[in-house]
């Protein structure tokens, strides 16, 4: 039985039933990340241990798109709980960070890692990204989590076409001692590339990636140091984003969080 963690109109977000919906959830990234009209899976081992959030336009027939049991896939976001990243011997962003002094100091929290993020090229106008961040936190309510964090990305390898928006998340969002986590040191890319004072800060908040952006308005702290992804052809930032962070505002939206 689906269980719909958000609906809007004809869209629904629910958590994949099964393997094929698995599989369309890879087909879309693998088409977002590598080019709209190439075939194929993004896939890794984290895949078959996480729960997968789907976003599904329902009553529609696939055409060109993916189908999926009940419409044609709109959208997909990934999410590993800390005993989903334990079988995997870690967090997919262990790979570009060393979480493991935050996860030491913050041990009795719950975190949850949020990861390949897409959504169909010709439905970026529909409320599909609000569903599955609807679907989300239905989820972190469901579940108890503390925090939420994963890597976030601009388009491209070079830090220096991004140098205002990273400096900005430098200066204006860096983690505190408490969750400061740094990138790994053969991988870390300094982000803090201009002084604060020579940044337009409006300009730099809208020059960041729309997630980003939604991230930062949340109240998300920022990693130190960005990464250079040039398998997904990326600049990397790691996102952290306690529950009790969240301005309160979003609430009214979202729901208030999960009491004991």
């Amino acid at each position: 039985m689906t269980t719909t963690l958000a609906e809007r109109g004809p869209f629904i977000a629910r958590l994949a039933q099964s393997a094929d919906d698995i599989a369309a959830a890879q087909r879309l990234r693998h088409s977002v990340f590598r080019g709209q009209g190439t075939s194929g899976h993004d896939a890794d081992r984290f895949d078959a241990l996480c729960d997968h959030l789907l976003v599904v336009k329902t009553g529609a027939s696939a055409g060109d798109g993916i189908a999926v049991d009940g419409g044609e896939l709109a959208g997909t976001y990934r999410l590993i709980r800390e005993e989903a990243a334990a079988k995997a011997n870690g967090f997919y962003t262990q790979g570009e960070y060393d979480l493991a002094p935050l996860l030491a100091r913050k041990r009795g929290l719950t975190f949850l890692e949020l990861g390949r993020s897409c959504v169909r090229a010709d439905m970026r106008d529909q409320p599909v990204a609000e569903l599955l961040w609807q679907g989300i936190w239905n989820y972190v309510r469901t579940h108890r989590i503390d925090v939420m964090m994963g890597c976030a990305s601009f388009e491209g390898t070079d830090p220096d076409v991004h140098a205002e928006a990273l400096s900005f998340l430098a200066h204006t969002a860096k983690a505190p001692e408490d969750w400061h986590v740094r990138a790994l040191p053969e991988r870390y890319v300094a982000m803090a590339r201009r002084p604060l004072s020579e940044i337009d800060q409006r300009s730099a908040m809208r020059a960041l990636p729309p997630l980003i952006k939604g991230y930062v308005r949340l109240g998300c702290h920022v990693g130190d140091g960005a990464v250079i992804d040039h398998d997904f052809n990326t600049t990397d930032v790691l996102i952290v984003l306690p529950v009790a962070a969240i301005n309160p505002r979003y609430f009214a939206y979202f729901g208030a969080p999960a009491t004991a």
